[in-house]
């Protein structure tokens, strides 16, 4: 078969840029012109073999430079989107000899071709080690000059392998049976600084209802539920924060801080959020900042999509997951970025978690602000604030509960 490829000369002109390690990685990217050609190379150092890859409205194709050879994945019918804040990734994996190809996020759920090199066939004596070594010998990644559309992301080290598990565990509570299904990721496998934040927060002092307050949970429910108290009050003063036209008190939590805005993250790296019963936060992302976020009551449930999707066509979430009490999960700056999270209608407790927001060392552009889309799905900026500081806010709460204790002439602790 013919190769569709440029002539050699003209391929090592083009933009290169290397690979993190040969023969394998993901490279993320921006269309800004769907109706442009859309192609790029994964090639040799001389750029006289490599991979073809053209995406387009309704597929993705790849083909061997050298020989012409179609890498069919039969079940793939998509490839470009007409949908608002899409982009997409290719992964290259030689030890396991498998390209992907996806929208949104990099992972397994995102994938919409596949194609796994095969370990046998009629005309190779060594099919599996003759593709390894032309899948290794694969280093640099060209632009097509007649593809200008086509914008790098990011380029990650890893390929993508498998499903990534949500909850974090420590080593000492991991199993080798845990580890070998990957239902938890281990907290060493995380980023650094997803790191330093899990040990702040990980702790089993880590509580809300300590010696101090030990009714600390119990007067923040009553706050939520009494008028007049401050939870009750500040909840309902917030009911147009993400929709200004049309006021939705259900769209509404508390954003209790703690400490100060260091620069490293989007608003105070510390935050204690609070979710009543029913209460929930539009579609949102991070700006790019790794988070870890522990639930220290109730349960929340999250959606998490594959990129935020400013449109009339909405994107459907990937994974729908239940957190308890507990539970510790993560957001890297290219994982699990985009999410809305609900305290269910069919809860008792109020949710209550503590978020941390961290960037990455290398991220000098600190973008100040979560993403989110309004009530007509258009997207909006939010700076993230602060309802109290913690320590006024205990205060506060245990003044409430005090009072309401008295009130009662009963009062076991005070």
């Amino acid at each position: 078969m013919t190769s569709l490829f440029l002539p050699s000369r003209l391929c090592s002109a083009e933009p290169a840029h290397p690979l993190i390690v040969h023969g394998q990685g993901v490279f993320l990217f921006d269309v800004e012109d769907l109706n442009g050609a859309c192609v790029f190379r994964i090639g040799t150092a001389d750029a006289s073999d490599g991979l073809k890859i053209e995406f387009t409205s309704s597929a993705v194709k790849m083909e061997r430079i050298s020989t012409g050879d179609i890498y069919l994945d039969s079940s793939n019918t998509k490839g470009l989107t007409t949908k608002k804040g899409a982009f997409y990734w290719v992964s290259l994996d030689s030890q396991n000899q498998r390209l992907y190809a996806g929208i949104g996020e990099a992972r397994i759920e995102t994938v919409i071709y596949r194609y796994e090199f095969p370990r046998k066939n009629d005309t190779t004596p060594q099919p599996w080690e003759t593709n390894k070594r032309f899948l290794e010998s694969l280093i640099t990644i060209r632009i097509a000059e007649d593809s200008p559309s086509v914008k790098p992301r990011k380029l990650l080290r890893d390929p993508i392998r498998r499903k990534i598990a949500m909850v974090v565990k420590d080593t000492e509570d991991l199993t080798m049976s845990e580890i070998a299904k990957g239902n938890f990721i281990p907290r060493a496998t995380l980023a650094p600084v997803s790191q330093q934040m899990y040990e702040c927060i990980a702790g089993k002092k880590f509580t809300l209802n300590d010696s101090d307050f030990p009714d600390f949970t119990k007067a923040i429910e009553y706050s939520i539920a009494t008028p007049g108290k401050w939870c009750y009050e500040r909840i309902k003063a917030k009911a147009n924060e993400f929709s200004k036209t049309n006021p939705n008190y259900k769209e509404t939590y508390l954003r209790i801080t703690l400490g100060e805005n260091n620069g490293e993250s989007p608003g105070i790296p510390y935050v204690m959020e609070i979710w009543p019963v029913g209460h929930y936060s539009p579609v949102h992302n991070h700006g790019g900042a790794n988070a870890v976020i522990r639930v220290l009551n109730g349960s929340i449930h999250v959606k998490v999509f594959p990129y935020l999707c400013n449109d009339s066509q909405s994107v459907d979430p990937f994974a729908e997951v239940d957190f308890k009490k507990d539970d510790i999960t993560w957001i890297s700056p290219t994982l699990n970025q985009t999410h809305q999270l609900k305290n269910l209608d069919t809860n008792k407790d109020t949710c209550i978690t503590i978020q941390c927001y961290m960037y990455d060392e290398e991220n000098k552009r600190h973008y100040d602000y979560f993403d989110y889309l309004d009530e007509n799905g258009k997207k909006q900026q939010y700076e993230p604030d602060s309802d109290m500081d913690f320590v006024e806010f205990k205060q506060k709460i245990k003044d409430e509960w005090i009072q309401e204790i008295r009130s009662k002439a009963y009062c076991p602790w005070f």
